[in-house]
């Protein structure tokens, strides 16, 4: 009795002791778990926030470029004394130009000397040369295109914010140097832009020059600043010239960050967004305190209690029961707590491991399967379950990377069977007008998020008429297209709809600005700034555009461009998953998957089905393959995301070496897809099986052949 006693109490000690260290191991594994997320969480933040200031700047600077070419034009053949003469109607010309952009402070036209023979600030402009200015020096011995200067500082006369060029040169008709065209762009109003977006505590901006000159920083800088590209900031972005993340010590104030950058286009300028990783640590001791709020008072009572259950039962053989009890509470916590730990993740990307199980399935289905196969093939199904269970903390965020699903609609027909769900939407007090052409207009892009767009050109027409007017929808072929879209004007052309209002119509001064997000002229309460960015957006990755026309007190007319398609092509349908399998009968096949399973897999059950298959886990390899005898493929069946060359670029080569080799291309989640579409080749959706990959392959080798005897 004494003895069963005395190992009562030891258990019970025991416990106590586990009390405390059980709730601090678990406490610790929930600690990395959630440094782990909240790190992922600042990435995506930081991608999606980079994202915004690189569409900002890409913007800003193709507004710029494209008002200098303009320029350029105006004064294009007329000698330096004409412009003289003019300047009066010039100077009022620039005056214009910079008062419709807030990001320019002035615009100047120099003579092949520096001297100013025109600008926007002062007519008629000071006999001063600015030869020595990086944006005039620049363009003397060469026609570099479009330059990006340094911060410089007004030269007496003039005064006020400090500026950077961006200038063009002027050529007379034999291309020799007679001159620049150049516009000083406010620092600061990139710096404002950022301070709007970057409300986060430790939010970080710059945008700077490839060879380190910073034009522009958030948190703002009193002088200026120039990273050596030698050095840790100038390394990393070597190592990934385009785009990247980086934690580092920022050299202009010795902070560490996390920084993402990103180059735009084909100017010579970076933007980087990020935070502050006190900030990011910060969000974490603000998750690791609510385990802690939670945890240390029920540690605490938990303790409290075994510790009361220890010293009752030294005098009372009833505690026993009690002690019992603490036990089963002890485990019922613990059960607890590991679900917690199975629930604390989200989903991440399945694709690839759905359509290693699904081909597993497909082929333990098979007859006269070796038990060996049949052991390999449930052990990769079991692997495969595994490691998806640890992918779930890394789902892909929605926000501007979502994949666009394209079909083949006509937009006159859709707009119509609309009708009814735009009247529910704007209200009985506006009047609604459908005007359709007499025959159809196919598009091919995403219906819903052709619907979104759609509904939200509605709902700002909505809004500013206050509720009641008239609203036409127009869908026509177009006519007359924007410059932006001339390069790619193809045999189709571009569908138009546009959307006209009769409201109090748009401001001049805020027409360049209507598409950024989170820019509205609404009430507090009444709009969030993001349904035209949508609009623009979708046009954009659809490979079309959206313009607005408006004048104040007489309404508004937005229209969307969209690539036409001929009324021959229809949607492309996948073959049914009850399909049999196709025989390949000896049809050959380059296999061009990066991932190794997978292109086991498939090889596999093609192999079993008769084809002859050929692996490369590379576009470069498989290409090396065609260029060495493409007479003995049948068909390329390639995954579009892969390292070096996507899927795509791999086909698109293969069509411009003109190798006679129909090409099959598959993926689960595309960002290259979602803004080029699949471009004419057959698409198939990750995951699939067997039976339907044997069609698809089938299907394209087919056709081949037909266009071979014809």
């Amino acid at each position: 009795m004494q003895g069963a006693r005395r190992n009562s109490l030891r258990l019970l000690q025991w416990m106590m002791a586990a009390s405390l260290a059980l709730p601090i191991a678990l406490f610790v594994i929930a600690s990395a778990i959630s440094y782990t997320s909240t790190n992922e969480i600042a990435d995506r933040e930081i991608e999606r926030t980079l994202d915004v200031a690189h569409e900002h700047a890409l913007k800003v600077f193709e507004t710029i470029d494209r008002s200098l070419a303009e320029l350029n034009e105006v004064v294009r053949g007329l000698p330096d004394d004409v412009i003289i003469s003019r300047e009066p109607a010039l100077h009022r010309r620039l005056k214009r130009l910079t008062d419709a952009l807030p990001q320019l402070k002035s615009a100047w036209i120099f003579d092949a000397q520096g001297k100013a023979l025109v600008n926007s600030l002062v007519s008629p402009p000071p006999e001063i040369s600015f030869a020595d200015r990086d944006y005039f020096n620049a363009h003397v011995d060469h026609n570099i295109g479009s330059f990006i200067g340094t911060p410089l500082t007004p030269r007496p006369p003039y005064q006020g914010a400090r500026f950077f060029g961006m200038s063009r040169r002027r050529d007379s008709d034999d291309g020799s140097f007679i001159g620049v065209i150049q516009a000083s762009v406010l620092p600061e109003y990139f710096e404002s832009f950022y301070a709007r977006i970057g409300r986060d505590p430790g939010s970080f901006f710059t945008i700077g020059r490839t060879d380190g000159a910073l034009l522009a920083h958030f948190p703002r800088l009193d002088g200026d600043v120039r990273l050596d590209p030698g050095g840790p900031v100038g390394r990393k972005i070597a190592a990934s010239p385009d785009h990247g993340l980086m934690t580092i010590a920022w050299p202009t104030d010795g902070i560490e960050r996390r920084i993402g950058y990103k180059r735009v286009a084909e100017y010579p300028v970076y933007v980087s967004a990020g935070l502050e990783t006190s900030a990011i640590r910060a969000r974490w001791y603000a998750t690791i305190g609510q385990h802690l709020v939670f945890g240390v008072p029920a540690t605490a009572l938990l303790f409290l209690f075994l510790a009361l259950a220890f010293r009752r039962t030294q005098h009372l053989q009833a505690e026993a029961a009690r002690r019992r009890d603490a036990e089963e509470a002890l485990k019922h916590s613990q059960r607890l707590e590991a679900l917690g730990q199975l629930t604390g993740g989200v989903a991440h990307d399945f694709n690839n491991l759905l359509t290693v199980i699904r081909a597993s399935v497909d082929l333990l289905n098979r007859p006269q399967l070796s038990e060996e196969r049949r052991q390999r093939y449930i052990n990769s199904i079991a692997d495969a379950v595994a490691r998806a269970a640890k992918l779930t903390s890394q789902l892909l965020a929605f926000a501007r990377r979502q994949t666009l699903k394209p079909e083949v609609f006509d937009v006159g027909a859709r707009l119509q069977s609309l009708h009814d769900m735009l009247a529910t939407l704007l209200g009985p007090g506006i009047e609604i007008a459908i005007r359709l052409p007499a025959e159809p207009c196919l598009v091919n892009t995403d219906a819903g998020q052709f619907e979104t767009a759609l509904f939200n050109m509605a709902v700002n027409a909505r809004d500013a008429m206050q509720g009641r007017g008239k609203i036409v929808f127009t869908v026509q072929a177009a006519t007359v297209i924007p410059d932006s879209l001339a390069h790619l004007v193809g045999s189709h052309g571009f569908v138009t709809v546009d959307v006209t209002d009769t409201g109090v119509g748009i401001p001049a001064a805020q027409i360049g600005r209507i598409f950024e997000p989170f820019f509205t002229t609404k009430q507090i309460g009444r709009g969030t700034g993001l349904g035209l960015s949508q609009v623009f957006g979708f046009a954009k990755q659809s490979g079309g555009e959206v313009t607005v026309q408006s004048e104040v007190g007489k309404g508004s007319t937005f229209t969307l461009y969209l690539p036409r398609v001929p009324a021959e092509i229809l949607p492309r349908r996948q073959a049914p998953d009850t399909a049999p399998a196709v025989a390949g009968n000896g049809m050959s096949v380059l296999l061009v998957e990066d991932n190794i399973e997978v292109a086991n897999f498939a090889a596999d059950g093609l192999t079993e089905l008769g084809y002859s298959v050929t692996l490369a886990d590379n576009a470069d390899d498989a290409l090396t393959e065609l260029i060495g005898d493409h007479d003995r493929f049948d068909v390329v069946f390639s995954d579009v995301v892969m390292p070096g060359k996507t899927g795509l670029d791999l086909a698109n080569e293969i069509r411009a070496r003109g190798i006679a080799v129909p090409v099959v291309l598959t993926t689960g989640y595309s960002q290259v897809l979602s803004q080029e579409g699949s471009v004419g080749f057959d698409l198939l959706q990750k995951p699939y099986t067997i039976e339907q990959l044997s069609q698809f392959l089938h299907k394209a080798a087919r056709l081949r052949r037909v266009g071979a005897a014809e």
